[in-house]
């Protein structure tokens, strides 16, 4: 895929620390053409200074727009012909933008792909028995061989390490804001791709480490379960079908 070049679009909002890892690992184990857009979402942690510092393209918010206003506000500069929306707390490791690369375009139907990982809900979940991240990188050596026998057609793909063609954003348009400040935003990207046509699929042979919601673990309990189902809400009042007989 030496001819195909990746936009990778991380949304951060005060979570620096998180976000330089997160750019240490990509630069670090991609070799591939990429660049990266960090949409900062009005942190206060020095986050835009250290995007100046690194040379790394930035929209900087006067304050918290949430979740899909920041991706749609990345997608919209992007350059690339793949299109990546990547959460700030993903540490990446070996091969995993090529083998994602090559599921995605081994076949024209298929629309988004996303990998395993060790924090998710649904099909994506994979416990690969690591205590801390030098473990994560020597696993993730060899179960990151690219294989395609290992690919998996799903009918829902979570949003935190989310690959897709740039003919699909030119065919069903960016996220639907309505579920800002973030949740299910992704399940109803993974729908209209299926209703237009495009497959999703399971990159059996990527593993990444996920932190784990570190945005929204700043709410309370009780702010995150009303905001999680009343974006189920809209969800069901959009489509009058339930996301979650698709996990």
């Amino acid at each position: 895929m030496n001819n195909i070049k990746t936009s990778i679009i991380i949304p951060s909002y005060n979570g620096l620390e998180l976000l330089r890892e997160c750019v240490e690992a990509i630069r670090n184990y991609t070799h591939e053409d990429y660049e990266i857009i960090v949409v900062d979402n009005g942190s206060e942690d020095g986050t835009p200074n250290y995007c100046l510092r690194e040379k790394i393209r930035l929209i900087s918010l006067p304050k918290n727009k949430g979740f899909p206003a920041a991706c749609n506000l990345g997608l919209k500069i992007a350059t690339g012909d793949a299109l990546l929306l990547l959460n700030n707390d993903i540490v990446v490791t070996h091969n995993w933008l090529s083998n994602m690369l090559s599921c995605l375009y081994s076949n024209e139907r298929i629309g988004i792909v996303g990998p395993y990982t060790n924090y998710t809900s649904g099909r994506q979940l994979k416990d690969s028995g690591y205590t801390d991240l030098s473990q994560f990188h020597e696993i993730a050596a060899t179960a990151n061989m690219q294989n395609p026998e290992l690919r998996m057609p799903l009918n829902r793909l979570v949003g935190l390490c989310f690959l897709f063609k740039r003919e699909l954003m030119n065919k069903i348009g960016l996220l639907d804001e309505r579920f800002t400040p973030g949740h299910y935003e992704d399940d109803d990207y993974c729908y209209r791709a299926r209703l237009a046509g495009f497959e999703l699929m399971l990159a059996g042979d990527v593993i990444i480490h996920h932190h784990g919601s570190r945005s929204f673990n700043k709410m309370d309990k009780e702010q995150l379960s009303k905001l999680v189902h009343k974006n189920h809400r809209r969800f069901l009042k959009k489509w009058k079908v339930d996301p979650l007989q698709f996990l």
